[in-house]
């Protein structure tokens, strides 16, 4: 059945369109249920015996949710008791339309075979399709909607089992769908009061979501802050410059402090200082608000307190704001949180406080993060959460209440636990890490796998170089290999062969959507969170000694000098001589004795990246510094059992500078072919502001920092020593770390600034990391279509979807960072556990006003010293049992995931 809408419509040339809307309507879809003989097609998903236990619904049933009650009460449908849910066309796309998450989590919860979900679509079955009527709004059609559908069902399975006892329970919390629900004769019940009847499982209270009317009833009547501005006002406030539209930022170490990121080009202000609860307004961290601006005069400066949340956690007490004093020799702008334009709420990980009030359901939940408020939340089993970490999800925050409300959604186990801590860094950090699914595993090549002959006709046969590996300790994910030899005419032929990851996860098939979708490998102290599957990351990309691998090879002609003849690119089949550690290869190196082929490569390469360091250095190319440590593991126990500082070696070095050479050669050349489509990172020069840290450190000891450029800077950092003090340099270059930019992905068609700060170069990539690097599988398509390798495809060519790809491989690098150096902090405090005090050096990074924060680079930590009054500070230093995250801007300097690379 065909039915059609026809319309005229006029167009901006003053022309007349006609335009004719289809909607096919069909009597033969499957209604999803076991007991229905006549419309069943295919495997049954609603089962005949629908039983869950409840005072109200004493017979199978299954359940059909509106649109809020999905949208709300996503935590109780993924619940492993709610089983046999009939969700309808029209609830999935109103779902889509309004938040993306918890649509993923009902589409994930309609894939679990276990949780026998039933999409229906009512839009298109002729009996279920019903036209918007005249003055009809388009939400109150949906609902009616959703009745016709829930009666439609009623009919449909009474007259299948002759009236029997399987019936339809239609959820919704709006009143009036209720009411005209039960004038249909449907059995219809509020959320809560279903939830409540069920029998024997009282934890599913805990998870109720609070609607409007709950949170006002468990608040204050005394208003707390103002009243939030409607979107209509913002909106015309942001267009006449009125106020202003940013994503907040909440200030880890103040909780009466954030700023807001002005999101437009072109403003003359780029972020606005917030301080005191009224003025951040009920902000919650990533939140995109509205600000008002103040006039300059009521401009302040950023506090130098430490100050963390610590009021009663039984009471709505008001926070005394005039702790936070500020220095105001430096004034920035500053105003106020008028309006919330989009919530970017999320379940967060902490651990529950307890009331002080005997028999009491309220409890205030302390997150992980503490750029997060803390929430309060109803809870029947506060005595058996304590000590826990668990999931809390926030509800809203009215304007009468300290803290936002919110509600339980799971128990992740023990705190202080391995598995339990590592769960929660991976969640609080958003790093997927959920199995591969069938149909991502079903694209991975079949086994045995062998190279072909086809192979072999269309790549470079190079098994026969003396190629070899360079990778820390216990590495599977080997990306790269390396190789250089003398030519008949004296100069050097240098390869740097990278995996051909390419070759294996095709354009746009469920594998390769779930490695752009997880962006970068996860590396955590003893464990690993591979973009790609196992059997491509450890085994048939992985170049391992001694078997035949594709490759994709960039090969340099050099002088001795280390200056490029020739550059050359080529698909190829390599054959690994060696697979070596830093270390195994710094010993041939350094033995004078051994003069085999490997070793002699080696040497070669050593010398070429000695000379090649030095000329980036001599361009402007930073020396930076972090402290890293690297943990000894016991094999049994799995915990640590030594923390030592990290050393590196020449090969450390080698490596590097030939990966940065080919990251720089592959990006000249993607771009030569695909000027508005190539895939390039580049290095922001840092505002000079940044650089007031680092400024007022060195003159502390009458040293000069010149930031004019990053070749000034280098020179500065080269001539900072102090006599009698050869740490201080190290700690100058920690702090010039911190006041670097990040580096990002972006397409070159959609910017103009390419340069590389931290590497002093006009152009770079990623091209060297494929296994564990998405960004490096797309610069591997792009060079293959350059030189004629593999054949292009729409989504490579357009600039846009590049640059949203980008954003996303940005947002999970930077994640994946924060994991890592909170998987490090973890296993510090494990290794201190039982270590009782410990006397060790440590430095004075920064100085508050109620702290000093300290380093001690033996063990790469750092944490603050809070004074117990004015004059005397606390006698140890201590650290925060939360999962620890980053207080400092993400350096250019990458962590090191598999190599210390500088930015590889």
């Amino acid at each position: 059945m065909l039915k059609s809408k026809t319309f005229v419509k006029k167009t901006r040339s003053g022309g007349v369109l006609k335009i004719v809307r289809e909607h096919y309507l069909r009597d033969d879809i499957w209604c999803g249920s076991e007991v229905c003989k006549e419309c069943k097609d295919e495997a049954p998903v609603l089962q005949e015996h629908a039983c869950i236990e409840s005072n109200l619904c004493s017979y199978p049933h299954y359940l059909i949710p509106d649109t809020n009650v999905v949208l709300h009460q996503i935590d109780i449908l993924e619940d492993p008791l709610i089983r046999n849910v009939i969700i309808l066309q029209i609830v999935l796309q109103e779902v889509r339309h309004r938040s993306a998450p918890v649509y993923k989590r009902i589409k994930d919860a309609i894939h679990e075979k276990e949780k026998h979900f039933y999409t229906f679509t009512n839009e298109h079955h002729r009996e279920t399709f019903i036209e918007r009527e005249q003055g009809e709004s388009a939400n109150d059609r949906n609902d009616r909607a959703i009745r016709v559908a829930a009666k439609w069902y009623t009919d449909h399975l009474a007259k299948k089992t002759n009236g029997g006892s399987l019936k339809v329970v239609l959820l919704t919390d709006d009143r009036s769908n209720k009411e005209k629900a039960e004038q249909y004769g449907l059995i219809v019940y509020r959320c809560e009061e279903y939830i409540k009847s069920l029998i024997g499982n009282p934890e599913l209270m805990d998870r109720l979501a609070l609607k409007p009317d709950d949170q006002n009833e468990i608040t204050g009547s005394k208003l707390l802050f103002p009243e939030h501005l409607p979107l209509s006002r913002i909106q015309s406030g942001i267009k006449n410059g009125m106020f202003l539209q940013g994503t907040f930022h909440a200030n880890r170490d103040n909780y009466l402090e954030g700023k807001v990121f002005i999101n437009r080009e072109g403003e003359e202000i780029n972020e606005v200082l917030l301080q005191g609860l009224q003025n951040l307004n009920r902000a919650v961290h990533q939140d995109v608000v509205a600000v008002e601006l103040f006039p300059k005069e009521h401009w302040v400066a950023p506090s130098s307190v430490v100050l963390q949340d610590d009021s009663p956690n039984d009471e709505d007490a008001e926070e005394d704001e005039t702790e936070n004093k500020v220095n105001s020799s430096v004034l920035q702008p500053t105003g106020r949180v008028v309006g919330i334009i989009k919530r970017n709420w999320r379940p967060f990980c902490g651990m529950l406080s307890q009331s002080m009030i005997k028999e009491a359901t309220r409890h205030l939940f302390t997150p992980a993060d503490r750029r997060i408020p803390r929430i309060r939340i109803e809870t029947r089993q506060a005595a058996n959460l304590v000590g826990q970490r668990i999931m809390v999800a926030i509800d809203g925050w009215p304007k009468n209440s300290r803290y936002p409300n919110g509600h339980f959604v799971k128990n992740l186990g023990s705190a202080g636990d391995k598995e339990t801590e590592t769960e929660v860094l991976l969640l609080e950090h958003d790093v997927p890490h959920q199995p591969f699914s069938q149909a991502v595993l079903s694209f991975l090549p079949k086994m045995p796998w062998s190279i072909t002959e086809e192979d072999l006709k269309v790549r470079a046969d190079l098994r026969h170089l003396c190629v070899c590996s360079v990778d820390p300790p216990g590495c599977t994910d080997i990306d790269d290999t390396l190789h250089c030899r003398e030519l008949e005419n004296g100069n050097l032929e240098v390869g740097v062969h990278i995996a051909d990851v390419s070759h294996f996860i095709r354009p746009g098939n469920a594998l390769d959507q779930e490695a752009a979708s997880r962006g970068t490998t996860v590396y955590l102290c003893g464990k690993r969170i591979d973009m790609v599957p196992e059997l491509l990351s450890s085994n048939l990309c992985s170049l391992r000694s001694n078997v035949e691998r594709l490759a994709f090879s960039c090969i340099w002609e050099m002088n001795h000098n280390a200056e490029i003849l020739k550059a050359h690119f080529t698909k190829s089949i390599i054959n690994s001589k060696a697979s070596l550690t830093y270390a195994e290869a710094q010993m041939r190196i350094d033995d004078s004795t051994m003069k085999d082929d490997i070793t002699k490569s080696l040497r070669g390469l050593n010398r070429l990246a000695k000379i090649l360091k030095g000329r980036r250095i001599a361009k402007g190319a930073l020396t930076l510094s972090s402290p890293e440590v690297r943990f000894h593991i016991d094999s049994e126990t799995h915990d640590p059992i030594d923390l030592q500082s990290k050393e590196l070696k020449e090969t450390n070095s080698m490596v590097e500078e030939f990966m940065l050479l080919a990251n720089i050669s592959v990006a000249q050349k993607i771009y030569d072919e695909f000027s508005e489509c190539a895939l390039l990172r580049k290095h922001p020069s840092p505002p000079p502001s940044n650089y007031d840290i680092l400024i007022k450190a060195a003159k502390s000891r009458d040293l000069n920092i010149h930031t004019d450029s990053a070749k000034a800077l280098a020179d500065s950092l080269n001539n900072a020593t102090v006599e009698n003090f050869p740490y201080f340099n190290t700690l100058l270059r920690i702090l010039a770390t911190r006041c670097m930019m990040q580096a990002v992905y972006f397409c070159s068609g959609m910017d103009s600034d390419f340069h590389h700060y931290g590497l002093a170069s006009p152009i770079y990539t990623h091209f060297t990391s494929p296994i564990r690097r998405y960004a490096d599988i797309i610069v591997h398509r792009l060079l293959a279509v350059a030189i004629n390798a593999d054949s292009t495809y729409p989504d490579l060519m357009d600039k846009h979807k590049q640059s949203a790809l980008c954003n996303n491989l940005n947002y999970r690098h930077k994640m994946a960072q924060y994991a890592q150096r909170a998987s490090v902090a973890f296993h510090t405090q494990l290794f201190f556990k039982n270590k009782g005090i410990i006397n060790e050096e440590g430095f004075i990074l920064f100085v508050r006003k109620n702290a000093i924060i300290i380093l001690i680079p033996k063990f790469g930590l750092e944490g603050a010293v809070f004074f117990d009054n004015k004059d005397k500070p606390s006698p140890h230093l201590s650290f925060d049992s939360e999962i620890p995250g980053v207080s400092v801007p993400v350096p250019e300097s990458e962590p090191e995931a598999k190599k210390p690379k500088l930015d590889c």
